[in-house]
């Protein structure tokens, strides 16, 4: 293909794509759901196991071989900018005098799934051999099985949460401190994970690498925070420069995570929490809205690198029965014990329902720790299919699920006071004794 071709081709799918993944957002967000399932549902669609099935065409016109790795590029250059901001806005301090709580629905949130996805996938390795894995599973892929398990969406859970009209109800800020605390464990482990699977520079070994990826994770607080505020707040710098200098101190961050075998993800989530704040320690406005802007342009391309992977043709009854199965234990796993943990941390019945529910929201978190495991190789083509599909499938599962939980027929109750929350249909609310 010459490079005018090439350059063609680029243009015309990344008009496809931005038009085909926002238009169906709005879609799925007419019909009660989450914008990213929209989004992610044009992924699949523009794959080949859709469209590559029903007209293999036009898909191969439309997606040729040779732009693959500028669509990677793209997708990879998005999910920097929007896990940038994800490190920006996590902020553990609104835990509050819900500490408490929050901490014990993140650890059982957590640990469950983990323990019962790494069990089951040495329970059945038979039937993952069908799909694809090797019957002799290494640890990393038996405690990926676990993280794929235990992934809550913290961006997805809050949109949810306040589209709800549960952003100031205490199952509401519950659920998104104790996501927080979920996300840095499971990242966390995640990043072990990785680190030992092989991937990043071959010629360090993995303790090397993991030597490495402590020093720099110990550094950048250290050393990169206060020269970003000296450098960036202090002086007098118009916002497009600032902004231009900040892409480029997490791409490079990124980068760095990525040759240790962290994966571009870990990198990014650094840079953004590390990242000065206001003196009253409140998120910069400034900086926030053009990082959303960005991320939520260029997310499109993620999702259909992702759908790319997804292979519908690859999936037998086995793949079918897994993905029944799989889809029922994530529920199961999070809600279950998630709501235990919030009954027995204090909070009444229907508040600890609430929480386990909005706990099984995975969405677009999921999808990225599932796109890090298949290019480590720690999945194969048919169990990243099945996973991909249950984390659509639980993200399309909390709304009615709140419903029967009966949350959303009856206002909620305040975290502090008795402030309306302006997002909510009907911001008529009752506060929590003694508040």
């Amino acid at each position: 293909m010459s490079p005018d071709a090439l350059v063609l081709h680029i243009v015309g799918a990344s008009a496809l794509i931005l038009v085909a993944a926002h238009a169906a957002g709005w879609l799925a967000r007419r019909l009660g759901q989450p914008y990213i399932v929209g989004q992610l549902t044009a992924g699949i669609a523009l794959g080949p196991s859709l469209l590559g099935s029903v007209a293999p065409g036009t898909h191969d016109a439309l997606f040729p071989q040779g732009i693959s790795p500028a669509l990677t590029g793209f997708a990879q250059i998005s999910l920097v900018v929007f896990l940038v901001s994800v490190g920006y806005e996590l902020d553990l301090r609104i835990l509050g005098d819900r500490a408490r709580s929050a901490v014990a629905v993140a650890v059982a949130a957590f640990v469950v799934p983990m323990v019962v996805g790494a069990g089951c996938a040495l329970l059945f390795r038979e039937q993952l051999r069908h799909l694809g894995m090797d019957r002799d599973l290494s640890p990393a892929e038996v405690v990926f099985a676990g993280v794929a398990l235990s992934i809550t969406a913290v961006p997805v859970l809050t949109a949810i949460v306040r589209e709800n009209g549960l952003a100031r109800t205490v199952p509401g800020v519950v659920a998104v401190s104790a996501a927080g605390l979920l996300d840095v464990l499971g990242w966390t482990v995640l990043a072990g994970t990785l680190l030992n699977s092989g991937a990043g520079d071959q010629t360090l070994a993995w303790q090397w690498r993991a030597l490495l990826a402590v020093g720099f994770i110990v550094l950048m607080p250290l050393v990169a925070r206060p020269l970003l505020r000296r450098l960036l707040w202090r002086t007098a710098m118009e916002p497009s420069l600032r902004m231009a200098l900040l892409l480029g101190f997490a791409l490079g961050s990124a980068w760095v995570t990525h040759y240790l075998g962290l994966h571009v993800i870990f990198g990014a989530l650094l840079a953004g929490a590390v990242l000065p704040r206001e003196a009253d320690g409140t998120l910069d406005p400034d900086l926030v809205r053009p990082l959303h802007d960005v991320s939520s342009l260029l997310l499109p391309f993620f999702f259909v690198v992702s759908g790319q992977s997804v292979a519908l043709n690859s999936m037998n009854a086995t793949g079918w029965t897994a993905l029944l199965v799989v889809t029922v234990l994530a529920v199961v796993t999070k809600v279950g014990p998630s709501t235990a943990a919030a009954r027995l941390s204090g909070l009444e019945r229907d508040d600890a329902r609430t929480v386990g529910v909005l706990m099984s929201t995975r969405g677009l978190t999921e999808l990225i720790a599932l796109n890090a495991g298949y290019q480590a190789h720690l999945l194969s083509e048919q169990l990243y299919t099945v996973l991909v599909f249950m984390a659509l499938a639980t993200t399309l599962l909390t709304q009615p699920l709140l419903h029967l939980a009966g949350r959303l027929s009856r206002p909620g109750r305040t975290q502090d006071d008795d402030a309306p929350d302006p997002t909510h249909p009907n911001p008529t609310q009752t506060p929590l004794p003694g508040a």
